[in-house]
Formats: structure tokens, sequence, C-alpha cells
């Protein structure tokens, strides 16, 4: 486990009493209903959920199971509950809710609806897609990989604009995640300016993931010679990872080459960068060279390059 500077746990906890705060969970009763936060998340997954168990509810909750038979029960009492046994296994009991309990839970899905509608309403739409992937960020980090939902998304070949947002992104993301300074995104540039002025679509190829209509995604192959491709500025956004989508666009590089006739694909990348390594050792390149380099205002930096043959 990393170490964690007390700094950043109080930040978690500072942005923690933000958003309790703003979105109203603190009191008692939760939506201005009769129910209480930990009832109203209860009824939530049994209205959104085929079946349940009461362990499944527990587990995925992280409820106490006492605490949780209690509030079944009450739910049961109220009539908005009903248990059921399973049909494979009669000592298992299935949980829904009933006609009243749906009764009374959309009104208040529909009021929490409106709400938060209200809260990003103040929100131009770009601030309001802003804070949704950053949500989304926060969840695919630290959510378990079973709890992380595959979402949708498409790959498309680049148009008017996307090469800027490449370059964009490479600036901003390889400064926060590695420390990289302006020396690197100027290199992006070249190469992104280089693909664009000589661009033969006939064995170069530029591939644009989006994401509920966000780019999240990049990748280019371009030519190095006649019979052999590079891979380049392959990168996914923080909140799209986790989806498959960098084992996609080295499939596609792959593919692509081998249509177009080359014999093989290099890449240039460096040593620290453990989950591009990862995906390109698994897709069968192979590290053929390194090198000791001082760069992107960082010293001792490991520059490797990677080849598969087709």
């Amino acid at each position: 486990m990393a170490t964690v500077p007390a700094a950043r746990a109080d930040a978690v906890r500072a942005f923690n009493r933000f958003y309790t705060h703003q979105v109203g969970v603190l009191g008692d009763r939760h939506l201005r209903s009769p129910f209480s936060l930990t009832e109203m998340r209860v009824l939530y997954e049994l209205a959104h959920r085929k079946d349940p168990t009461a362990t499944a509810l527990r587990r995925d909750l992280g409820l106490d199971a006492a605490y949780l038979s209690r509030i079944l029960r009450t739910f049961q009492n109220q009539g908005l509950v009903a248990r059921t046994a399973a049909p494979d296994d009669r000592r298992r009991s299935l949980l829904r809710l009933t006609a009243k309990g749906r009764a009374a839970f959309s009104p208040l899905e529909a009021r929490a609806r409106r709400e938060m509608s209200a809260m990003l309403g103040t929100l131009s739409s770009g601030a309001q897609r802003s804070v949704v992937r950053s949500m989304a960020t926060i969840q695919s980090l630290l959510a378990a990989p079973t709890q992380a939902a595959p979402a949708a998304y498409r790959l498309r070949a680049h148009a008017p604009g996307d090469i800027g947002w490449v370059v964009h992104r490479h600036g901003v993301l390889y400064a926060r995640e590695y420390g990289y300074n302006a020396e690197f995104e100027a290199l992006v540039a070249r190469i992104a300016a280089d693909f664009l002025d000589n661009l033969d679509p006939a064995r170069e190829h530029c591939w644009i993931a989006e994401q509920d209509g966000d780019i999240v995604g990049s990748v280019f192959l371009v030519r190095k010679s006649a019979s052999v491709a590079k891979l380049r500025m392959l990168l996914v956004e923080p909140h799209a990872r986790g989806l498959g989508l960098g084992k996609r666009f080295v499939d596609e590089c792959i593919r692509f080459a081998r249509r177009a006739g080359y014999r093989k694909i290099t890449l240039w990348t460096q040593s620290e960068l453990d989950a591009a390594r990862t995906l390109y050792q698994r897709a069968g390149f192979r590290c053929v060279g390194r090198r000791t380099h001082d760069s992107f205002g960082k010293t001792g930096l490991v520059a490797e390059t990677w080849e598969l043959a087709l």
C-alpha cells in the first residue's frame, strides 16, 4: 500500500464534508422523506435490481447484517417489501419492492433528480460535463474492479479539432501523472502536426474514442518505413480506464498494420509507464532497446523501444 500524506487524506475529508452539505444528506430524513439516508439506499437498490438477496445488499452496501435485517423487517411490516423463495434454492429469499413500495419510492427518486438537475443547472454545459467526468474519475479509481460498470464507447477516425485535443490532454495528463514539463507537450505537438501534414490514409490512421459524446482516448499508427509502422500517442482518460480501451487501441493498430502490408510495428515509450508497457507486452511486443536520458524536466528517464513482428 502506498504512503498517503496527511494533507491528501484531509483534502478528501474536506471534499466529503463539502459534498454531503451540497446535496443535503446530513439530516435525519433524506429528501424530506420519512426515510433515513441508509433506508433510501436500500430502497434505491431494491428499485433498480431484479430480486436481490439480503446477502447481496449487505455486501454491496457495506451494511451490518443485523442493521439491514431491521430495515427490511420494518419495510415488510409497512408493506413496502416482499420476500419470495428463490426457485433454485428455497432456503434463499429474494427481495422486491411491492406496488406500495414503488409508489413510495418513485416520487422521492424524481425529487432527487430534480434537485440534482437544479444544482447542475447553475453551471454551463461544459462545466456540467467537467463535473460528471471528475466524478466518474473518482468512482473508477476508488471502486473495486467488480463495481466498475463498463460504459459504452465508440471508435472513429479523427476530425477537425481532435488533434488539438490530443496535444492538450497529453500535456495535462503527463504533467499531472508523471511530472513532465512543456518539453513533452511540444514533442507531442510536433508529432501530431507531422501526422496531419503528411497523412497517407492507406498506410496511416488515427483512432479517437468517444464515450457519451466526449473524447476519452486516442492512438495513432504512422509510417516509419515501407515495411515498418510506428504506434504513437496512445492515451486513455483516467475515468475511461478499466474498460479495455487500451487493449482495443493496440489491437486496432495491429489489424490495420497487417492490412496495410507492414512487416513490423515499433514504438517508443518510457520504463515508468507501467500500464502501457503491460499492454504492449500482452499484445506480443518485446523490448529491444533501452536508453537513459534527461528529458521533459526529469533526469534519469529510461526510454524503451518495443517491436512486434507481423
